[in-house]
């Protein structure tokens, strides 16, 4: 990873001046307090108070005259190890101004905010991980879905963060921004551990990297159960598995990574006020107490890297297979009095995908022009449905669907450091899809295509123009004054 974001509060304490009255106190400073040590923060030499050099360095590097903009930047491995992970998807929380939480169940997919903004489980957030799209398309519960708990902590070797629509590399989902993880080669020390804690809390782990020559393999194995504070314990249980091979011979960079998870959960919803004010159920109680799901996905990845006299050149290519089931229970007993209202939504799909950019400089007049030019292609086959359910058991079918979605995405964006403080960075974008869907109600069923070309500016807000007859959504930016 290139860059390290700067902290909010690391700026702050950069730029801060600090000043001291003329008595000589002992002061607790956070970094003492971690330590266990008292730091005396003054002495006196020679009768005169003499105050000792403080020290205070930013957590992270600069990216002025690097970065794109303030909307960008990078977190290194050691700040994501310094931070305590109750859920994997809570290491995208080093981005400021994302929030990431939970509802229904830890096996479902986190609930993502950015600056105050829904998004939902991930519909306008694009994640990548290894190169690997998270995010997942016309899925059965929501359009974006983006379940992390196949990720192992641990792994992670820092992420990049980009916020808002103008980055032509990023494509679906970016409307909110992009954040891009990546998994390390080989581990500092190796890793055994076993812990277990309150409320059913359990985790063991297995890591470990062996290097040979310009090689490295590393594998880790992981395993967690929770119940949480419910009544009804979520008896939460999941598996992680990862193999991987790389190599480095300097100017190369090449991996391929193998993965797989499974988990299985009870979900205690929402439950009514006046269930709890008559006494019916406690706080922590359910109505319907076999809510939840179950979930999993394996993948396997390759990615290339190759830097020469003509620039950068990355590739990478995968495969993922992922089935979800969900049940949920929102209104109970209202529309079937004998046999509840539960339900299930179930996706089950084969994604498969290859991505390919080249980064290079040219020179004009005396400037260096950065350029960027990339394609992106996705298939998925995908079966997903809406079912009738009472504890987990298939009533009646509501909906099922069989989708096969292709895209083509093409992007060129261009950044030129004209001055000191001014940089221009433009980009156009070009997205095609293709669809063909059988359902079992003939009104979902057919197949479509459709094109969606952007042009990007930094600094720039949307123009969406209507649909054309020709089936081409423009949308077009222009530059805010």
């Amino acid at each position: 990873m290139g860059y390290e974001y700067q902290s909010e509060r690391a700026i702050r304490d950069s730029s801060r001046t600090y000043s001291a009255r003329p008595v000589c106190r002992v002061v607790l400073s956070i970094e003492a307090v971690l330590a266990g040590m008292m730091v005396p923060w003054c002495s006196n030499a020679a009768g005169i108070l003499t105050l000792n050099e403080v020290e205070v360095r930013a957590d992270a590097r600069n990216l002025i005259g690097t970065a794109d903009s303030a909307n960008e930047g990078t977190v290194l491995k050691r700040q994501l190890d310094q931070r305590t992970v109750y859920r994997p998807g809570e290491l995208l929380e080093t981005v400021p101004g994302l929030i990431v939480t939970q509802h229904s169940g830890e096996g479902k997919a986190n609930q993502y905010f950015a600056r105050g903004f829904n998004l939902d489980h991930g519909t306008d957030l694009r994640i990548t991980v290894d190169g690997m799209l998270v995010n997942q398309r016309s899925h059965g519960h929501g359009q974006g879905w983006a379940d992390m708990n196949f990720i192992i902590p641990e792994l992670a070797g820092g992420l990049r963060y980009q916020k808002g629509p103008y980055y032509a590399d990023q494509g679906d989902f970016s409307s909110a921004g992009a954040v891009s993880m990546s998994y390390v080669d080989k581990l500092a020390r190796d890793i055994a551990s076993y812990g277990v804690g309150q409320q059913g809390f359990m985790r063991g782990l297995l890591a470990k990297s062996y290097e040979v020559g310009n090689s490295n393999f590393l594998y880790a194995f992981e395993l967690l159960t929770k119940d949480g504070p419910w009544i009804n314990k979520e008896n939460y249980k999941k598996f992680n598995a990862v193999l991987r091979y790389s190599q480095n011979t300097g100017n190369t960079r090449f991996n391929i990574t193998a993965m797989g998870y499974g988990g299985n959960w009870n979900a205690t919803d929402q439950i009514p006020q006046r269930a709890v004010t008559r006494g019916l159920i406690p706080r922590l109680g359910a109505i319907d107490p076999s809510d939840g799901g179950e979930s999993h996905r394996f993948s396997l990845s390759a990615a290339l890297q190759h830097m020469s006299n003509h620039g950068v050149t990355r590739a990478n290519l995968y495969t993922i297979h992922s089935n979800l089931a969900l049940f949920s229970n929102f209104t109970y007993f209202l529309d079937d009095p004998l046999n509840g209202d539960q339900f299930s939504q179930t996706d089950k799909r084969f994604q498969s995908a290859f991505n390919l950019n080249h980064t290079w400089v040219t020179g004009l007049a005396g400037f260096a022009f950065e350029n960027l030019a990339g394609i992106q292609v996705q298939s998925d086959v995908i079966d997903n449905g809406l079912l009738s359910t009472q504890q987990r058991r298939v009533l009646s079918v509501t909906r099922k669907d069989h989708v096969f979605e292709n895209s083509v995405g093409l992007y060129y964006q261009n950044s030129v450091q004209w001055l000191e403080k001014f940089r221009s960075v433009a980009g156009v974008r070009s997205d095609f899809y293709w669809f063909d869907i059988n359902s079992n109600i003939g009104a979902n069923s057919g197949r479509e295509w459709q094109g969606i070309r952007q042009h990007h500016e930094s600094q720039a807000q949307p123009d969406l123009w209507p649909m054309g007859e020709d089936g081409v959504l423009l949308q077009l930016w222009q530059r805010v004054p």
